[in-house]
């Protein structure tokens, strides 16, 4: 079952041919940035590939209006923020499963029921196109937390404005003045801005979510080696022992979503039995462990994508699994869309 069709990535965009090429390399040498800028705001790699597509046309086309009295990033920040304005302004917030539905749904459902629009969830995006590109240990410890799924879910119950100053203030580290300037109001404006969106923060489900756990740190290695194991063993009493006692998992385009170790195994053994002998493939995403799932296809020795497994974990144990399904997200990772034997 394949989740909804979504815009590819990546898509070429030709600039207008007044462009010379150092100002397209200065232009370009920012989009990475952008991405991740977009990314937080929109909720979607698809909809922050786009914005930044949009950001770049509407850089080309203005640059010879640029004089200067800003810095370039500043420039296409201001750019950017327009851009993500129009996209919230015309569609609504991106969810996850929970935001949804109060309860847990049973885990012996006979059926996922349809599937709803991509436009509905937010989604995963890979490092190598948000993270920054650092390799100062506590900038990436930062970035990592800043794209994590729980904080960007959390950012989507924010109006956009106060999105906006939160990422710039916060997560970016801009003066008051610089993003007040930015959106054409006041320094009070945007401090006022910035408490109400600190206040809605704290009372999502991101202060239960923990803190990203190291890349590098053995501990954390061994867990994700032992769900792997699990995972492509099929062995469901291992794997549920990984779990936190209120981890939870969700399977968007669906609003499918099941509570505690034993309803999660319960439902591999039932509904999500078409599971076993799948392989799982490592990548990087939003900051966290994840792994992408090729499940066996009608072709012997062939496994065709299926989901991006995104990880939380807290106190050693896996809190939250999420399955992002469908192979457009195979695509955002530039992963191959079959394995075979």
């Amino acid at each position: 079952m394949a989740g909804p069709v979504s815009p590819t990535v990546d898509a070429p965009v030709e600039a207008p041919p007044r462009v010379s090429e150092e100002v397209e390399r200065q232009l370009e040498a920012h989009r990475r940035e952008l991405t991740g800028y977009c990314y937080r705001m929109l909720g979607s790699a698809f909809d922050a590939d786009d914005a930044v597509q949009e950001v770049m046309v509407r850089a080309w086309r203005g640059i010879d209006r640029f004089d200067g009295r800003a810095s370039l990033r500043t420039w296409l920040y201001r750019i950017a923020t327009n851009v993500c304005f129009d996209v919230t302004g015309a569609t609504r917030r991106r969810a996850m499963p929970m935001d949804l539905s109060p309860g847990a749904s049973p885990p012996v459902a006979s059926s996922l029921g349809a599937p709803l629009p991509e436009r509905t969830w937010v989604g995963p995006a890979a490092d190598d196109r948000i993270m920054p590109e650092t390799s100062d240990p506590a900038e990436l410890a930062v970035a990592r937390e800043s794209v994590r799924l729980a904080f960007v879910v959390a950012l989507q119950h924010l109006p956009a404005r106060q999105r906006a100053v939160l990422i710039l203030r916060e997560v970016l580290r801009w003066r008051a003045d610089e993003v007040a300037d930015l959106l054409g109001t006041t320094v009070a404006s945007v401090n006022s801005a910035l408490q109400r969106a600190r206040v809605t923060i704290a009372g999502t489900r991101l202060a239960d979510a923990g803190a990203a756990p190291d890349p590098l740190d053995d501990e954390h290695a061994a867990l994700l080696a032992r769900y792997v194991e699990a995972f492509e063993a099929y062995d469901i009493e291992a794997l549920v022992a990984l779990l936190h006692e209120d981890a939870t998992q969700s399977m968007p385009p669906w609003a499918l979503w099941i509570s505690g170790p034993v309803d999660i195994g319960r439902w591999h053994l039932g509904p999500g039995a078409g599971c076993r002998g799948s392989r799982l493939v490592a990548v990087s995403a939003n900051g966290s462990p994840a792994f992408a799932q090729y499940k066996p296809g009608g072709t012997p020795g062939r496994w065709d994508p299926w989901a991006v497994h995104l990880l939380e974990i807290r106190d050693g144990r896996i809190s939250s699994i999420t399955n992002f399904v469908g192979p457009d997200h195979f695509r955002v990772f530039g992963l191959p869309l079959h394995l075979d034997a």
